[in-house]
């Protein structure tokens, strides 16, 4: 029996939140979860909502496949070559149909460094052009990253980046699947891309959407652009199914709630302690504790106040 989601009713057959304590869920396999079933033909073997550590194998994004009839749309390469040899197990016994593309949702190392893998496949490897320019700049720093916590599990991992990129949208017609490759605009990280089956009503959100861990803030992020994509065209989307970056599918709401509503919170409380005068030192410590049920909340509640602080100061 497949697994079942009755996602508008919460109705999951997961936790609805996943503690970092959980031990690794597939002990028989690299892979942190074995895939799951999220509608009929759309998969997704859903990483651990804790940092990237040699016990998950850094299998803590969400790797994706779509089986068209005609062939596997795999999106995300993994963090290492083993992470991609492991799910293409998985895949080949779902189905014998070949792995036609691998998408890459970003240039982080989760999407990109399993590229070695199946760039030794002959696959083509698809990514936004500003994914491709972050992973060619960062790459051996990412790579030297990966290796220092995966050690021995890092072994048969090299730089490959994307074979082919795109701008704005790549429309893919497979089996009996219509797939858009979408950059929606500025959010996570250069190069962010969700992939949307109209079709379906379900998206591939990739680090556009955020709800069982905290999202991270990094340097270049710029909260209020995410939060004008998210309006403008994340949400119009209207999907019925969400497959996030990190963390179990779920719907739209609960995305919006872990995502958008937090960055836009997140600002107000950061804006009330500017406009009261306070510094940096003190904006780490504005209050955040409606989100401190998420995962990596202790990781990154402190950074990403000193982040939108920074940013909201030259606004």
């Amino acid at each position: 029996m497949r697994a079942l989601f009755c996602l508008t009713a919460f109705c999951l057959p997961f936790p609805l939140l996943a503690s970092e304590d959980i031990a690794d869920q597939y002990p028989a396999s690299p892979l942190y979860s074995k895939p799951v079933e999220v509608i009929p033909n759309v998969w997704s073997a859903i990483g651990a909502t804790a940092p990237p550590t040699y016990e998950n194998t850094g299998h803590n994004n969400n790797l994706s496949f779509i089986v068209t009839g005609d062939g596997v749309i795999v999106v995300n390469g993994g963090a290492a070559y083993v992470l991609a040899e492991a799910l293409h197990q998985e895949i080949r016994a779902i189905t014998d149909q070949p792995v036609r593309m691998i998408i890459n949702e970003n240039g982080q190392g989760h999407a990109m460094l399993g590229n070695s893998y199946w760039a030794e496949q002959g696959v083509p490897i698809l990514a936004h052009v500003d994914a491709a320019h972050e992973f060619e700049e960062y790459g051996p720093q990412i790579l030297s990253s990966m290796q220092r916590y995966n050690q021995d599990k890092s072994e048969g991992t090299t730089l490959a980046g994307p074979t082919e990129t795109f701008e704005d949208q790549y429309d893919i017609t497979m089996g009996d699947y219509h797939i858009e490759v979408r950059n929606l605009g500025p959010a996570h990280s250069a190069g962010d891309i969700s992939v949307w089956l109209p079709e379906q009503s379900l998206v591939i959100a990739g680090d556009m959407a955020f709800h069982e861990r905290m999202l991270p803030i990094f340097e270049d992020t710029m909260t209020a652009d995410w939060i004008e994509t998210w309006d403008t065209v994340f949400e119009p989307l209207a999907p019925t199914y969400v497959i996030p970056g990190h963390g179990h599918p779920t719907n739209l709401a609960q995305v919006r709630r872990y995502t958008r509503d937090y960055l836009v919170y997140l600002r107000e409380q950061v804006g009330a302690h500017l406009d009261a005068g306070g510094d940096l030192a003190e904006a780490y410590y504005v209050d955040q504790s409606p989100y401190a049920n998420l995962d990596t909340f202790e990781e990154l509640a402190t950074k990403n106040a000193g982040r939108i602080y920074e940013q909201m100061e030259f606004e």
